[in-house]
């Protein structure tokens, strides 16, 4: 087992909008956090009225869905690995399209998702498919990039420096096992895989489209 924990890619740009994303996903997520004490039915409405549903989906939802968490550890999860690579991905593209890259590759999660298990009634949430694009675009534009992590043997562990292609490549390569490993299921919940594997494949395309287009860094 292994994860990342910083990567040694100095930023060109203050991140501003990788810390508001983060600030949005925490602050939001606190919200949930004291909904499920003080009102726990309500705080259950909230992830089917703003959570992707598959069987049920909207343009809205596609992105609600984005800033709500299953818990601690899907949200701490989360936003170390945006907090890690997000500022590069951001110092590349630009504050105004990396917003709009960012989001593209939440709504291309999303609907991977719903592809792959249309009748699902289970709500979608996270920003994991988000994240997953700014991953891929991080893999194609800083393959070589020193990325620190710690490594799980058992009960040892210890910290490396691996190239970004092969620490992100080794997370896709999880997601996808992962995924064709519950195809033909009939799940009940847990991670979206191909939610994952939707948002990196479009980070990765989508870095060659944003090539062409032509806005201002702001």
């Amino acid at each position: 087992m292994f994860f990342p924990y910083k990567d040694d890619n100095p930023r060109v740009l203050i991140p501003y909008v990788t810390y508001s994303l983060i600030t949005i996903n925490i602050f939001i997520f606190f919200y949930q956090f004291g909904m499920e004490f003080s009102d726990p039915e309500a705080a259950g409405m909230i992830i089917y009225a703003f959570g992707l549903i598959p069987a049920d989906f909207s343009i809205i939802t596609m992105f609600t869905s984005m800033f709500l968490h299953g818990g601690i550890a899907h949200i701490l999860g989360n936003m170390w690995f945006l907090w890690i690579f997000g500022d590069n991905v951001e110092s590349t593209l630009g504050h105004v399209k990396y917003t709009l890259f960012y989001l593209l590759c939440g709504v291309a999660a999303a609907l991977c998702q719903v592809l792959m298990s249309p009748g699902s009634e289970i709500p979608m949430v996270g920003a994991s498919g988000a994240i997953a694009g700014v991953l891929g675009l991080y893999m194609i534009r800083f393959p070589r990039a020193r990325v620190h992590v710690f490594i799980f043997i058992l009960i040892f562990f210890t910290t490396i420096r691996v190239p970004a292609n092969i620490v992100l490549g080794l997370w896709f390569f999880n997601q996808l096992t992962n995924g064709m490993g519950t195809l033909g299921l009939d799940t009940t919940g847990g991670v979206a895989w191909f939610a994952h594997i939707g948002g990196f494949i479009a980070g990765i395309i989508l870095n060659q489209a944003f090539k062409l287009i032509q806005i201002k860094s702001l």
